[in-house]
Protein backbone atom coordinates (compact mmCIF):
# COMPACT_ATOMS: atom_id res chain seq x y z
CA UNK A 1 0.00 0.00 0.00
CA UNK A 2 1.14 3.07 -1.28
CA UNK A 3 0.24 6.79 0.90
CA UNK A 4 0.43 10.17 -0.20
CA UNK A 5 -0.65 13.23 1.65
CA UNK A 6 -3.15 15.52 0.60
CA UNK A 7 -1.44 18.23 -1.21
CA UNK A 8 0.53 15.03 -2.82
CA UNK A 9 -3.05 13.70 -3.92
CA UNK A 10 -3.97 16.99 -4.90
CA UNK A 11 -1.21 17.63 -7.31
CA UNK A 12 -1.58 14.03 -8.91
CA UNK A 13 -5.53 14.38 -9.58
CA UNK A 14 -4.17 18.11 -11.34
CA UNK A 15 -1.55 16.09 -13.37
CA UNK A 16 -3.88 13.60 -14.25
CA UNK A 17 -6.31 16.12 -15.24
CA UNK A 18 -4.27 18.30 -17.13
CA UNK A 19 -2.95 14.94 -19.27
CA UNK A 20 -6.51 13.72 -19.78
CA UNK A 21 -5.70 10.59 -17.54
CA UNK A 22 -8.15 8.21 -15.59
CA UNK A 23 -8.44 9.45 -12.58
CA UNK A 24 -7.81 7.46 -9.57
CA UNK A 25 -11.04 5.47 -7.62
CA UNK A 26 -11.56 8.12 -4.02
CA UNK A 27 -13.23 5.71 -2.03
CA UNK A 28 -14.26 7.37 1.00
CA UNK A 29 -14.65 5.40 3.67
CA UNK A 30 -16.23 6.99 6.36
CA UNK A 31 -19.60 6.99 7.90
CA UNK A 32 -22.60 8.72 6.22
CA UNK A 33 -22.65 11.74 9.26
CA UNK A 34 -19.09 12.12 8.68
CA UNK A 35 -19.62 12.67 4.71
CA UNK A 36 -22.45 14.85 4.96
CA UNK A 37 -19.89 17.16 6.89
CA UNK A 38 -17.36 17.68 4.36
CA UNK A 39 -16.45 15.02 1.62
CA UNK A 40 -14.01 15.64 -1.39
CA UNK A 41 -15.47 16.47 -4.60
CA UNK A 42 -15.56 12.67 -6.78
CA UNK A 43 -15.11 10.35 -4.06
CA UNK A 44 -17.26 7.59 -3.84
CA UNK A 45 -19.01 5.90 -0.34
CA UNK A 46 -18.84 3.00 1.13
CA UNK A 47 -18.56 2.97 4.72
CA UNK A 48 -15.68 0.67 6.25
CA UNK A 49 -18.10 -1.82 7.68
CA UNK A 50 -19.65 -2.33 4.34
CA UNK A 51 -16.70 -3.29 2.42
CA UNK A 52 -16.56 -6.76 2.14
CA UNK A 53 -19.83 -7.11 1.55
CA UNK A 54 -19.17 -4.19 -1.48
CA UNK A 55 -15.99 -5.45 -2.82
CA UNK A 56 -17.35 -6.47 -6.44
CA UNK A 57 -18.35 -2.37 -6.24
CA UNK A 58 -14.32 -1.75 -7.09
CA UNK A 59 -12.32 -2.29 -9.80
CA UNK A 60 -9.25 -4.56 -8.78
CA UNK A 61 -7.09 -3.05 -11.82
CA UNK A 62 -7.90 0.93 -11.06
CA UNK A 63 -6.07 3.01 -8.60
CA UNK A 64 -7.98 3.17 -5.34
CA UNK A 65 -7.53 6.02 -2.81
CA UNK A 66 -8.81 5.22 0.17
CA UNK A 67 -10.21 8.58 2.77
CA UNK A 68 -11.42 8.75 6.17
CA UNK A 69 -10.46 11.47 8.75
CA UNK A 70 -7.54 10.96 9.49
CA UNK A 71 -6.11 8.11 8.12
CA UNK A 72 -6.18 5.49 10.20
CA UNK A 73 -9.62 3.60 8.59
CA UNK A 74 -8.57 4.02 5.31
CA UNK A 75 -5.09 2.81 6.03
CA UNK A 76 -7.07 -0.55 7.42
CA UNK A 77 -9.29 -0.71 4.22
CA UNK A 78 -5.89 -0.34 1.74
CA UNK A 79 -4.52 -3.09 3.73
CA UNK A 80 -7.46 -5.21 3.30
CA UNK A 81 -8.34 -4.36 -0.29
CA UNK A 82 -4.65 -5.40 -0.67
CA UNK A 83 -4.72 -8.82 1.02
CA UNK A 84 -8.05 -9.35 -1.52
CA UNK A 85 -5.66 -8.80 -4.64
CA UNK A 86 -6.48 -4.92 -5.20
CA UNK A 87 -3.37 -3.77 -6.02
CA UNK A 88 -2.81 -0.43 -6.15
CA UNK A 89 -4.09 0.98 -3.07
CA UNK A 90 -3.12 4.57 -2.06
CA UNK A 91 -3.84 5.76 1.92
CA UNK A 92 -4.71 9.55 1.68
CA UNK A 93 -2.56 10.05 5.12
CA UNK A 94 -4.24 12.73 7.19
CA UNK A 95 -7.44 12.11 5.61
CA UNK A 96 -10.18 14.70 4.83
CA UNK A 97 -8.76 16.74 7.57
CA UNK A 98 -5.47 17.09 5.99
CA UNK A 99 -7.29 17.70 3.08
CA UNK A 100 -9.64 20.43 4.54
CA UNK A 101 -6.58 22.28 6.31
CA UNK A 102 -4.05 21.69 3.49
CA UNK A 103 -6.24 21.89 -0.06
CA UNK A 104 -9.36 23.32 0.34
CA UNK A 105 -9.39 25.49 3.41
CA UNK A 106 -13.40 26.23 2.64
CA UNK A 107 -14.02 22.90 3.49
CA UNK A 108 -15.31 22.23 6.68
CA UNK A 109 -13.52 20.22 9.71
CA UNK A 110 -14.82 18.01 12.50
Amino acid sequence: MRELGATQLAEWLAELQATGAAAPVLLDVREAWERQLCTIAGSIHIPMGQIPARLHELDRNASIVCICHHGARSARVASFLEGNGYQQTINLTGGVDAWAREVDRSMATY
